[in-house]
């Protein structure tokens, strides 16, 4: 189909045969009630005979699927594994290789520094230069390569190599998250994908927790053997069994989503070409989004990194239970995300949830810092606070920008965060060794209220727009009905007219009443959608926190 530049208004007596025939097929479609929430792929038949017909080998069947997404979940586990690996191990690492807390600090800062930029172009790399396939295998390798160098520099005692094996890890970090979410969509469609995306998350934050609860037992056996950098560099490396373990699982899947392909019959479908000309179409509220995301990471993640000897301090904790206590956002983050998802999809109010997320955060810290309670009580707050965000923040990016926009505004969001992230983790190391922890939760509860204030200027702004944003999500179906009503009332009467003269060939392609917004649902979540019914391609999906 002809791209939106080369289309030009055409007669009625112009319209080319083929774009006849594709009109009349679409409309066929759309007068389908009940038409599958699937489009495209499951439309195949093919038959299979023998063990392809079992239904733990057959890419149709459930039971197959349920083993590529327990690949899927083990394919991420081990870059989220070793992620937190120097923040398990923080009082280790400083003594054994010399290093004050700014020092220390790099080491998530250079994992984010190349995500600035990478998130633009993951998914790219994915679908158009190295494949699904391929691309996985690659970032998973780099992932290993990463870690590998880490650990070595901790056994050659070099502080330098494990800066550049974080560098590393990171290139191939977050890119392997798209990889990841990549397969989800291929394989997975309509509802299903919500519960994908929601185990994902859940199996990425089991990986943050064990690490909180393994390194610290696994550095005081090793030590048994070996002492000083030496004990740290061999704790790093067998930790890197992990991520051999995300690359097996990768090797794996590619061979069953390679099967499948042939199988089903599958052509690949390019994702969205990041467009940096969209950002001038972008709403205001879409930047408040953005400096949500900044402002509120950045006091959870660097927080939870520099958390060890924070809790070791103040009240009094071994390391073991430093890290037990460190790791609870995460624990909570793995059970309760999916939960506040389907709560958010069934209740809407995105931006009341997100407000109510930031003010009970900003209590969690107040917690810690201002009072002796028993820790415990502030970090449970901050994760059900941290899972609440997460699950109404991001889908409220798809409400104020177009499908077709929605991976160069998510690629925006996170180039800002990871920017974000690096900057700050780099003044926190160095707010903990000249000012100490106190100043540092403070530095942190500022970041909260900038937070707070840009999501009070977004209810303000879509209240006044509206209020799309904070409907219930009976007003917001009802506010869709009405809009895709006056949509078709317009076509129809521009049909009924008998006027052809400023008809476009995508005008003529328009997909009708539910079947459009059927379509344009699937679109939303990921699922592919035949290109004659979509003047853009699908988009790619990243690494959401």
């Amino acid at each position: 189909m002809a791209s939106d530049d080369e289309i030009q208004p055409i007669l009625e007596n112009e319209v080319p045969e083929d774009v006849k025939e594709e009109i009349s097929e679409t409309l066929i479609e759309t007068s389908v009630t009940n038409h599958s929430n699937v489009v495209g792929d499951e439309d195949i038949e093919v038959m299979l005979t023998g063990c392809g017909a079992s239904p733990f080998c057959d890419p149709r069947r459930m039971p197959h699927r349920f083993i590529a997404l327990f690949l899927m979940c083990l394919l991420g586990f081990g870059s989220t594994f070793c992620y937190d690996n120097p923040g398990a191990l923080q009082d280790n690492i400083k003594s054994d290789m010399g290093i004050n807390t700014a020092q220390f600090a790099n080491l998530y800062a250079w994992y984010s520094w190349p995500n600035v930029i990478l998130c633009f172009i993951g998914g790219f790399l994915l679908d158009r230069v190295f494949g699904m396939q391929l691309g996985t295998i690659i970032f998973a390798t780099l992932v290993l390569l990463g870690q590998l160098t880490f650990a070595l520099g901790g056994i050659l005692n070099k502080f330098w190599l494990m800066e550049m094996g974080r560098l590393i890890f990171g290139i191939g970090g977050e890119s392997l998250a798209v990889a990841q979410n990549t397969y989800a969509v291929s394989w997975f469609k309509g509802k299903e994908l919500n519960m994908v995306f929601g185990l994902q998350l859940s199996f990425a934050r089991l990986g943050s927790t064990v690490n909180f609860n393994v390194m610290g037992p696994l550095y005081k056996y090793v030590s048994q053997f070996y002492s000083g950098f030496l004990c740290t560099g061999v704790v790093l490396m067998i930790a890197s069994a992990s991520c051999v373990m995300s690359l097996l699982s990768g090797l794996i899947l590619g061979y069953l989503d390679k099967r499948a392909n042939r199988i089903l019959k599958k052509s690949g479908q390019a994702g969205e070409v990041i467009r940096f000309s969209d950002v001038k179409d972008f709403p205001a509220t879409f930047w408040l989004m953005s400096v949500i995301c900044v402002a509120y990471y950045v006091a959870i993640f660097p927080f939870i990194g520099l958390g060890q000897v924070f809790f070791e301090r103040k009240f009094d904790f071994s390391p073991s239970n430093a890290n037990a206590v460190n790791s609870i956002v995460y624990v909570i983050s793995a059970v309760a995300s999916p939960f506040f998802g389907i709560l958010v999809d069934k209740v809407g109010r995105n931006i009341l949830w997100v407000f109510l997320a930031i003010l009970f955060t900003i209590a969690s810290h107040a917690l810690l810092t201002f009072t002796f309670i028993n820790p415990y009580v502030g970090m449970v707050t901050m994760g059900f606070s941290y899972s609440m965000l997460a699950s109404a923040l991001w889908p409220m990016v798809a409400l104020v920008v177009p499908e077709y926009q929605l991976g160069t505004a998510y690629g925006i969001m996170q180039a800002v965060q990871n920017l974000g992230m690096a900057v700050v983790t780099m003044m926190a190391g160095r707010i903990v060794d000249d000012q100490g922890y106190l100043v540092l939760e403070v530095f942190f509860l500022a970041w909260l209220c900038l937070s707070l204030v840009a999501t009070v200027l977004i209810w303000v702004m879509n209240a006044s727009r509206g209020g799309l944003l904070n409907m219930s999500v009976t007003e917001r179906d009802k506010h869709e009905r009405e809009l895709m009503s006056k949509e078709n009332l317009e076509r129809e009467k521009f049909f009924a007219s008998g006027s052809m003269s400023d008809v476009t060939p995508y005008d003529l392609l328009q997909p009708r009443s539910d079947f459009a917004m059927r379509n344009r649902y699937l679109s939303r979540i990921g699922a592919k959608i035949p290109e004659h019914l979509v003047p853009q391609a699908s988009m790619v999906y990243r690494a959401l926190r």
